[in-house]
């Protein structure tokens, strides 16, 4: 099967981000079976290919989200929608996804918007011997697709976080909001979960949450 590509430009306050992505869910290239070797499943490899309408709410939260200073960590970047917006503002970012294919995308994707390389590191969420390092500020979206996601990606953040840290991350309505909140309170963290506002750039009403967390000293 010939691998559908879609190109398109998603349009923000202050700037324009040209997208290239899977056509939908059911396009398939494992090449070297690169993905299923590092445990993604064949009927999961496209997720990180397309955009998803959290993706599209957290891009849009870090427009005017206050940068300065703060090395930031996008999980399960997918596409990398907010790091490439975040990236147009030079802000210091990193990229990680536990898809190899994801690295692919977002390298092109920064040519394509001719922008400065952003640093993509391949890790799963139960690594512990990865390069990444600690980060001021780690953002994601839609991550939360299985029970015992909340741990595994909780213990992800609280390894790579600096002890004055702060967390968004937008939920995607799959209801597990409330645990993972618990979670990084358990790690030191207090915030707030709330619905967005303001989404008319998505073309259906948006179901689930942002979550906001921070832990200082």
């Amino acid at each position: 099967m010939t691998l559908r590509i879609r190109y398109q430009t998603l349009e923000f306050p202050k700037v324009d981000i040209h997208l290239r992505s899977l056509w939908d869910k059911q396009q398939f290239d494992d090449v070297d079976e690169a993905a299923e070797k590092v445990g993604v499943a064949p009927s999961s490899w496209a997720f990180s290919g397309v955009i998803w309408p959290s993706g599209h709410v957290l891009a849009h939260l870090m427009g005017d989200f206050p940068i300065a200073g703060k090395r930031i960590l996008e999980v399960g970047c997918g596409l990398g929608l907010a790091s490439l917006l975040l990236n147009t503002r030079k802000a210091d970012i990193t990229a990680t996804d536990h898809n190899p294919a994801a690295g692919g995308f977002l390298a092109q994707n920064t040519q394509l918007n001719a922008s400065a390389t952003i640093p993509f590191i391949r890790a799963g969420w139960a690594d512990t011997d990865s390069e990444l390092g600690q980060f001021d500020l780690i953002i994601g979206s839609d991550l939360l697709y299985e029970p015992n996601h909340v741990e595994l990606l909780c213990g992800f953040m609280h390894r790579h976080a600096k002890r004055d840290c702060e967390v968004i991350m937008v939920e995607g309505g799959r209801g597990y909001h409330n645990k993972f909140g618990e979670a990084l309170e358990a790690c030191g963290f207090s915030g707030s979960i709330n619905r967005p506002q303001n989404t008319p750039y998505l073309t259906k009403p948006f179901t689930g949450y942002v979550l906001r967390y921070q832990r200082s000293t």
